[in-house]
């Protein structure tokens, strides 16, 4: 963030698939760090079934495809508080909504469709080289639906910025979403499984969580080895190199969950389900202020707790996060050892009640059961904006 000026600034913000769209927005001249969302919703008919947003698209500033058929992103510009960013993101919200009411549309906020065998890519041929490369376990990145938070970089605390976030990595199980893949129950945070212990175990360095960083120059060494390393892999796969070149960079061929996004300035954490938008804007309120804090404290590594004092923001190390992200995945906000490590760290993990919770124990999920879920949580994220669109009316 360059203080001081008032000249408009472009924060130009990924989506999932790597094009990039651009917001023009005021430079903040002072206060705290800006930080933006980006959600993924399922979008459905009103009998519950999948289907395309269609005008969906034009119904506000913000709103994208995605990759996949029937998902739809909403992004708001990068904002200088808490309010601003939840006013905006409800207003693109109430806005597709209103779309959607009139097109018989609707938007659900799990993690997975709960249930569906396959799910129907928008050709690209961007996308056409990660099926090549990664193979047949790309399929299951179609079934994941997230929530992206871009933290604005510090000058001089980027790393820091950046090392943090990788320790609060587990606190995306206080809004883990959806249990189910394919109408199984398969973990606490389903997505997370899938992203991370299946998607690529073809190109495992892509989609894992990256261990703390020293200087900004060794971010800059890992890519070149991923970026080398899925050159290999398209090689291996038979695509052509310069095909890659035209459609990667370094900086858009991975998919690990903390990364430094020096073309936009920002510190992005990819981790959290898609969820309720009070939820989701919580969370991001919530590591605002961590990030914040450690920005303006020490932070140093050691030892295997991880804790926060009045001078200081103390990280475990790697592999204790590690272990506190495995249990995000299989238990959630349901693992003490998990719910006692972020109340350390800043997170009160008693102010979330993850959709994942609501889910019984049950068995296989039938296609109607899954149609129903989908239309329950339709009508919960609808209830969520219009309440919230009213309080701030009021």
């Amino acid at each position: 963030m360059r203080n001081g000026t008032t000249e408009l600034d472009r924060f130009t913000l990924p989506s999932r698939d790597g094009d990039e769209t651009s917001e023009v927005v005021p430079v903040i001249e002072a206060g705290g760090m800006r930080r933006s969302v980006e959600v993924e919703y399922w979008v459905v008919d009103t009998d519950g079934t999948l289907t395309g947003p269609g005008d969906l698209v034009s119904a506000s500033p913000g709103v994208e495809r995605e990759f996949v058929e029937p998902l739809l992103e909403i992004k708001t510009t990068p904002c200088s508080s808490s309010d601003e960013l939840r006013g905006e993101l409800l207003d693109r919200l109430e806005a597709v909504l209103d779309r959607a009411e009139d097109l018989g549309k609707r938007l659900v906020p799990l993690a997975t469709p709960v249930r569906a065998d396959e799910i129907a890519e928008i050709p690209s041929e961007r996308t056409r080289i990660q099926n090549e490369i990664v193979g047949e376990d790309f399929q299951y990145v179609r079934h994941c639906a997230g929530t992206h938070v871009h933290f604005e970089q510090q000058p001089g605390h980027t790393v820091d910025q950046f090392n943090v976030l990788v320790a609060l990595d587990p606190a995306f199980a206080a809004v883990n979403s959806s249990p189910y893949f394919r109408g199984r129950r398969l973990a606490a945070g389903a997505r997370s499984k899938l992203y991370r212990d299946m998607a690529y175990d073809t190109v495992p360095h892509q989609g894992k969580l990256w261990r703390y960083l020293a200087d900004q120059r060794e971010w800059a060494r890992r890519l070149e080895r991923r970026y080398e390393e899925f050159l290999t892999a398209a090689s291996e796969a038979g695509v052509d190199r310069s095909a890659v070149y035209r459609h990667f960079d370094p900086e858009s061929a991975i998919w690990t969950p903390v990364q430094l996004r020096d073309r936009f300035g920002t510190v992005e954490w990819r981790s959290p389900d898609t969820a309720l938008p009070s939820q989701v804007l919580r969370l991001a309120d919530d590591l605002v202020g961590v990030v914040e804090r450690a920005v303006d404290t020490e932070v140093r590594i050691g030892g295997n707790r991880g804790y926060r004092t009045e001078t200081e923001t103390v990280l475990p190390e790697f592999d204790t996060v590690v272990e506190h992200v495995n249990g995000s995945i299989r238990l959630g906000l349901e693992s003490d050892t998990v719910r006692t490590y972020l109340d350390r760290m800043g997170i009160d993990p008693d102010a979330y009640e993850p959709i994942t919770t609501r889910f019984d124990q049950r068995g296989r999920i039938t296609e109607a059961s899954a149609r129903r879920l989908r239309l329950e949580y339709a009508d919960r994220l609808e209830a969520d904006v219009r309440s919230r669109s009213a309080l701030r009316a009021d």
